[in-house]
């Protein structure tokens, strides 16, 4: 087991189940632009052509796969040499759009979407496990 940057089980856990989750939306989103899920489901089903499909779905993909490398450089499953404090920052800025993420699914036109916004609510709760819980006092990953 890789040398966490955090400590405690809950932390290692919420870290574990964020990265399981992560990986289904990548999928999910992967879905969407190979076209084998409509995307008239996604997007608050505001998509109205492909290139707008194609354009959303990238930005997600990248935002998600960023999130994973996040979580795995927290977890000290990759090492770079970061500050602690910029993985925190970029940790604390998808804590409030999952956050944001939860009212606007809660707010979508499909019924589909409204439903993620329990897993959105879910990231952020877990990413609020990952946050409060107590460091290390090291400076850089």
């Amino acid at each position: 087991m890789p040398t966490m940057i955090t400590s405690g089980k809950p932390v290692q856990r919420a870290i574990l189940v964020l990265l399981a989750l992560n990986t289904l939306v990548l999928l999910f989103h992967i879905s969407l632009a190979l076209k084998i899920v409509p995307y008239d489901i996604a997007w608050g089903g505001r998509l109205k052509n492909d290139a707008d499909m194609y354009r959303l779905e990238a930005v997600s993909i990248a935002v998600n796969l960023l999130f994973s490398v996040v979580l795995l450089v927290k977890g000290g499953w990759v090492r770079i040499t970061v500050p602690v404090r910029i993985v925190n920052i970029l940790l604390w800025i998808f804590f409030a759009l999952f956050l944001l993420n939860t009212v606007g699914n809660l707010f979508a036109a499909t019924l589909f979407e409204k439903c993620f916004a329990v897993l959105t609510l879910i990231f952020s709760l877990l990413i609020g496990v990952v946050l409060f819980s107590k460091k290390e006092g090291d400076k850089t990953i």
